[in-house]
């Protein structure tokens, strides 16, 4: 279906309505919703919102992560952009890997360097930022390893099963992602 960026071993592909139902039970699981940003149930009639709304308005590039081998959809990805923030040319980094079995194997890594080669050598962005929770090690080692650096933290902004975390700000650079002074953990993309 539609592969819009392809990787090594799996492709980007925008996300359709079709696709409420995996991403509803990959938001509603709550060994992965503990890293997302939202908190409460999210049903099909809300998904479905969410995702024809992607298209109505300008604001975000939301894609299906699936693996090559077999067509099998593991996750989503996106870059959402603020109106004030993209005459800037900064987008915020979303990314899930919701089929569990799928965690650790290092597809979120290549999914986001497919979702950073877009944003920034397609849409000619400056910056990527992301926020991580700062007890997802595995999450922040995945994006140090792509070349994103901690900028500062939102101190206790997190509260999760009765105790209060800090937030991760992470950004990497345009320069950094191709290489130009970037340092240890830099990113060199295959070109699709």
């Amino acid at each position: 279906k539609n592969p819009f960026r392809v990787g090594e071993r799996l492709y980007l592909r925008p996300l359709e309505v079709e696709d409420v139902p995996l991403v509803e039970r990959w938001i509603n699981d709550p060994e992965v919703n503990r890293y997302l940003a939202i908190s409460w149930p999210m049903n099909a009639v809300r998904e479905r919102e969410w995702i024809e709304g992607l298209y109505k308005e300008w604001g975000s590039s939301v894609f299906l992560v699936v693996l090559k081998e077999g067509d099998r959809p593991i996750g989503n990805c996106g870059l959402h952009f603020d109106r004030a923030d993209f005459p800037n040319r900064c987008a915020e980094l979303g990314i899930m890997i919701g089929e569990k079995e799928f965690q650790d194997c290092g597809y979120g890594g290549e999914a986001m360097r497919l979702l950073c080669d877009y944003g920034f050598n397609r849409l000619n962005l400056r910056r990527i930022g992301l926020r991580v929770y700062a007890y997802n090690r595995r999450a922040i080692r995945c994006y140090e390893k792509a070349g994103f650096r901690a900028e500062g933290s939102l101190r206790e902004a997190r509260f999760l099963d009765g105790q209060w975390y800090d937030v991760v700000i992470m950004g990497l650079l345009d320069r950094e992602f191709r290489g130009e002074n970037a340092g240890p953990g830099r990113v060199l993309c295959q070109q699709d």
